[in-house]
C-alpha cells in the first residue's frame, strides 16, 4: 500500500543549473581576460583600488584569447540552455517554470560577462 500522507515532491528545475555553471564560467573567464587592462581601467575611473588584479593578470594574461574563446562560449551556451528550456517548459504542459529571480539573476550575470568579455577583447 503506497504511502498516501506525504505529497508528491515538487520537481525541481535542475537544467537552470547546468546554465548557470556555464556562464558563472563565462564570467570566471571574462573577468580573467579583463584583469590586465580593462578593469584596472574601469574600476579606476570609478575610485576604486584595482591593485588586488594585478595578480590575476599574472596569471591570466598569457592565456588571454583562450579566456575570451571560453568566456563567448560558456556565455552563449548556457544563455541558449537557459532560453530553450524555459520555451520548452513554456510548451510543455504541468513543466517546471523557471522563477522571475533566477531569470533575473541569470540576465544579470550574462551581460556582465558580454561586459567584461567585450572590454577584455578591445583592451587586449
Amino acid at each position: 500500500m503506497p504511502d498516501e500522507a506525504q505529497p508528491n515532491p515538487e520537481p525541481t528545475a535542475t537544467s537552470e543549473i547546468g546554465s548557470f555553471l556555464l556562464v558563472a564560467g563565462g564570467l570566471a573567464a571574462a573577468l580573467g581576460a579583463a584583469s590586465c587592462c580593462a578593469l584596472p581601467l574601469l574600476l579606476g575611473s570609478v575610485g576604486l583600488g584595482s591593485a588586488w588584479l594585478a595578480t590575476v593578470a599574472w596569471f591570466a594574461a598569457p592565456h588571454r584569447i583562450a579566456l575570451l574563446i571560453a568566456a563567448v562560449l560558456c556565455i552563449l551556451g548556457g544563455s541558449c540552455i537557459f532560453l530553450w528550456r524555459r520555451h520548452v517548459a513554456a510548451c510543455t504542459p504541468g513543466a517546471v517554470c523557471p522563477r522571475a529571480g533566477t531569470t533575473a539573476l541569470l540576465t544579470i550575470l550574462v551581460l556582465t560577462g558580454g561586459v567584461l568579455t567585450v572590454l577584455g577583447y578591445l583592451y587586449a
